[in-house]
């Protein structure tokens, strides 16, 4: 037992003032399954419908290129892309390339109303 842990602890020494990058690449993404895995096993299936941002925006169609309404229900057909959009476009503060910035607010507004349940 004794010998196990002074092999443990000369493992994390050696590790924490000799990183190996394969070592420590390894262990983001180990750590990121597990993360998932707990995620999914924990979680209360009280989300959004991604087809929501939609339904509250289609009184604003209008004012939306077809392009642009193509490319909307393209992001709202689940909620991996509304997240996406919304973390690469909304908090981000970039302008994308397939909304005119008036149109992108419009739906950062909305997409925001219902951040917490992304």
């Amino acid at each position: 037992m004794k010998n196990l842990l002074i092999l443990i602890v000369a493992a994390a020494l050696f590790l924490h003032f000799y990183p190996q990058p394969e070592v420590d690449q390894w262990f983001s993404e180990q750590k990121n399954v597990i993360t998932n895995a707990f995620s999914e096993a924990t979680d209360t299936k009280v989300r959004l419908k991604a087809d929501k941002i939609y339904t509250d925006l289609k009184s604003q169609l209008a004012n939306f290129s077809s392009e642009e309404q193509d490319f909307l229900k393209e992001i709202t057909r689940d909620r991996k892309a509304v997240k996406a959009f919304f973390t690469d476009f909304c908090n981000a503060k970039q302008q994308s390339p397939h909304f005119h910035s008036e149109n992108q607010a419009k739906v950062c507004q909305t997409i925001a109303q219902y951040s917490a349940l992304l």
